[in-house]
């Protein structure tokens, strides 16, 4: 059930046309708990959608009673009347359940450019059907209203002594790290601050969803939403909450890894013995970004060459005839030259494993990304999304 999986949570998905396939395209969460707090993280991208200019806002005090997304358009890049779509969007969804509209926070996903008068009527319609329709089995619907490219819905739930935390997450495109990279709802009915559910969101999606860099390109949209309800009465170990928020959080990042448009391989880079944490977090995204790198996975080409050249756009510390790579399990790189030959490299599967070891220090790092293939280009080019 996802989001309302966790106890004081109630959620629906309703279609309201926005889509031009009619399948569901409003969410609304809210929070019934005793507890109505609320933490969130964005995108860093300096172009934000009007949501994102009015979630900002409404997280600041840590008080989220609800949250409204929508599919089928990003409201981005629509102007003066786009925010007033938000901030009516918002208004509707409290009026209808008696709270402030400063306590709503708004998402919406799709085409930048999108957000006319029929979107705005769309929207708001499916906030109200939304709202009438909530259920505390909802989350299911929920997650299928969120989709976009999408070719199915991410859900995750983690279930601990008395409490749990349960989420869901959209996103095939535009997956690259800014905070977040993606919409995602998170609850759970542990008893925390804002304080602490605000920690503990930062900590989780700096390891997990910051470092799915799919195709490197980040969206105007993106936020990442924890909902603290409380109805557990239980108040967890923070470690230990910190740690289930964390595996939901990844299991979310790779079902969105698995999903990125037209990919055929999920590649998984592991930096080792780097001088820093973001040391090698830099040399993994060097090499995620890298399209010739990604283009050999894609031709089964365990191209050991690219990822050395990748490395040395950086300003890791390395030694370039120092560093060791394998491919899915293969030593193909050994001290900047050749060790086995590339035909004892099957890279057939779709799990697709890279190993850099830089051998100047400790510290390691792991990214997510997928290679780059024809359907990824022509979905992005053959229409809109």
């Amino acid at each position: 059930m996802s989001v309302t999986a966790p106890a004081g949570f109630e959620a629906a998905g309703v279609a309201v046309g926005l889509k031009s396939t009619g399948k569901p395209d409003v969410a609304v969460v809210v929070n019934r708990g005793p507890l109505k707090v609320g933490a969130a993280v964005f995108t860093s991208n300096r172009a934000k959608a009007n949501p994102i200019l009015w979630s900002e806002e409404v997280i600041r005090d840590g008080v989220v009673e609800a949250i409204v997304l929508n599919s089928g358009g990003a409201n981005c890049f629509t102007g003066p009347f786009g925010f007033q779509t938000t901030h009516q969007t918002a208004e509707k969804a409290a009026e209808l359940l008696e709270v402030s509209a400063g306590d709503i926070l708004v998402c919406s996903t799709g085409l930048i450019g999108t957000g006319d008068e029929t979107f705005r009527a769309k929207v708001l319609a499916g906030t109200a059907q939304g709202i009438a329709e909530l259920s505390a089995d909802g989350g299911e619907a929920a997650s299928l209203a969120i989709m976009t490219t999408d070719s199915q819905p991410k859900r995750s739930v983690a279930t601990r002594d008395g409490w749990s935390i349960g989420g869901m997450a959209k996103g095939a495109g535009m997956l690259a790290p800014g905070l977040a990279t993606m919409l995602v709802v998170v609850t759970t009915d542990a008893v925390l601050d804002a304080a602490q559910a605000d920690a503990a969101l930062r900590a989780a999606t700096a390891r997990t969803f910051d470092r799915l860099d799919s195709d490197g390109c980040m969206s105007t949209n993106d936020q990442v939403t924890l909902m603290v309800s409380g109805a557990s009465g239980i108040t967890p170990d923070l470690q230990e909450f910190a740690a289930a928020l964390a595996d939901v959080c990844s299991d979310l990042a790779r079902q969105l890894q698995g999903d990125a448009e037209g990919a055929s391989h999920d590649i998984t880079i592991q930096v080792i013995n780097a001088a820093s944490e973001d040391e090698a977090v830099e040399v993994g995204r060097s090499v995620a970004r890298n399209n010739l790198f990604k283009a050999a996975i894609f031709g089964n080409d365990p191209n050991w060459g690219r990822v050395l050249a990748a490395i040395g756009t950086t300003r890791a510390a390395f030694d370039p005839y120092d560093v060791d790579v394998w491919m899915n399990g293969v030593r193909v790189c050994s001290q900047g030259g050749p060790d086995a030959p590339r035909e004892a490299v099957d890279l057939s599967p779709r799990a697709t494993d890279l190993v850099i070891d830089l051998k100047v220090g400790g510290a390691q790092a792991t990214i997510l990304t997928n290679d780059l293939t024809h359907d990824y280009v022509h979905e992005n080019s053959a229409y809109s999304s």
